[in-house]
């Protein structure tokens, strides 16, 4: 029995680690937006330029967060898919620690994309 438990306990220890990995992802992409649109603004406000481009640059930085949720959102359908084999021979218990560290992470993205929206 404490082999089985070893098993869980590693597999429990993996998930945990894949959301970790997958919220410090998003974290990084909503930093990497964060910059790039504050070097923009400073670029943007340094060349003095006409107002009327600066619809083209929200519009342009709109898109690369819109792309960055997107290449976040595969990783972490990637990683679900991956991990959901594993998870319906998980014990119960363990099971049910792994729908809550999904549920987290999902409010987290949530919070993300509300960030990200209001950067952008």
């Amino acid at each position: 029995m404490p082999e089985f438990k070893d098993v869980t306990e590693e597999i429990t220890k993996t998930a945990r680690d894949a959301a970790y990995v997958v919220v410090g992802l998003g974290v990084l992409g909503l930093q990497r937006a964060q910059v790039r649109r504050q070097e923009l603004q400073k670029r943007l406000t340094d060349r003095k330029l006409v107002p009327a481009h600066l619809g083209d640059v929200r519009g342009e930085v709109t898109k690369r967060v819109k792309d960055v949720d997107e290449a976040v959102e595969q990783v972490i359908g990637r990683i679900e898919a991956s991990l959901a084999p594993i998870e319906d021979r998980l014990p119960v218990p363990a099971r049910d620690l792994a729908k809550q560290a999904h549920s987290q992470a999902r409010e987290v993205r949530q919070q993300l994309r509300k960030l990200l929206h209001q950067a952008a």
